[in-house]
């Protein structure tokens, strides 16, 4: 017997009842588009940080997500990643890029919501970005940055906790 997509119970066949019809879809997530909303990579000190360094730079990197509605069921949803590195206090490099998605949600409890739109989402757009910052840093001149995969959902209680906690809300930090 078939189960519906949060493994719950079985599919509810037709019948005419909108409710039957929606469990009968399943709960869906559909990435109708994915695309670099902005771009930009600092090589502040070449040519001479492209020598061969003494010592190991330290990497920092930033991660952020954020959403609108667009319609009924439907959300642009933003990943962005911000890294520099630096070697004693002088930068290497920056790269900032906001990588984007739209999908659409059907059948997801309220409750759920912002869960799928802010934790699976990213999960799915993130590999598609960490490509790019890679990409982005080996075209720079410099070893391609490969980035850890990351805990949408530690990160959303992070984000959380800290707009809970400040009238301004905060970026949370990977």
């Amino acid at each position: 017997m078939a189960s519906d997509a949060t493994g719950n119970g079985p599919l509810q066949g037709g019948g005419g009842a909108a409710p039957a019809a929606q469990q009968a879809q399943g709960q869906q997530l559909i990435v109708n588009a994915q695309y670099i909303k902005d771009l930009s990579f600092e090589n502040p000190r070449a040519p001479h940080s492209l020598r061969p360094q003494t010592t190991q730079p330290q990497v920092e990197i930033n991660v952020d997500v954020g959403a609108q509605n667009l319609g009924p069921d439907t959300f642009e949803v933003v990943l962005t990643i911000k890294s520099s590195a630096k070697i004693q206090e002088e930068a290497l490099f920056l790269v900032e890029l906001a990588y984007a998605g739209v999908v659409t949600v059907r059948n997801v409890p309220q409750e759920m919501l912002s869960a799928v739109v802010l934790v699976e989402t990213p999960r799915l757009l993130f590999p598609f970005a960490r490509n790019i910052i890679a990409d982005t840093t080996r075209d720079g001149g410099f070893p391609p940055l490969m980035i850890n995969p990351i805990d949408f959902a530690e990160l959303l209680r992070r984000n959380s906790a800290t707009q809970a906690g400040t009238p301004a809300g905060g970026t949370a930090m990977a």
